[in-house]
């Protein structure tokens, strides 16, 4: 299977207790099955969302029929996604050099060992 991988970084809001119950969200008991099913509906096949301090570095492994426009149509047709997404805002916050509307800012890979 070919697949593709997309890196990008979003910040958390700096306060320890927001971030414990934002990690608490994500953990494989507490994360909204919907949410989960709307990731694989749109061709991810796997992700990872790392933390330091207060900034996230996600990962996610696409197939060949992910399309990041698409992705961003059907979360937005998706009332239970909007509904996720509003809830997370609450712990999440803007990177200082995202555009407008941007939450998770893509990364540019600048080396590779090969």
């Amino acid at each position: 299977m070919n697949t593709q991988r997309y890196y990008y970084s979003c910040d958390l809001k700096d306060d320890p207790k927001l971030i414990s119950e934002y990690k608490k969200y994500h953990t494989q008991e507490n994360v909204w099955p919907e949410i989960t099913k709307s990731i694989k509906d749109a061709g991810i096949i796997d992700m990872e969302i790392y933390l330091t301090g207060n900034r996230m570095f996600m990962i996610i492994e696409v197939d060949k029929t992910f399309n990041p426009i698409r992705k961003n149509e059907m979360d937005a047709n998706n009332l239970k996604v909007q509904e996720w997404e509003k809830l997370m805002w609450n712990f999440q916050q803007k990177i200082p050099w995202a555009k407008e509307g941007e939450k998770w800012v893509k990364l540019e890979k600048i080396f590779k060992l090969n």
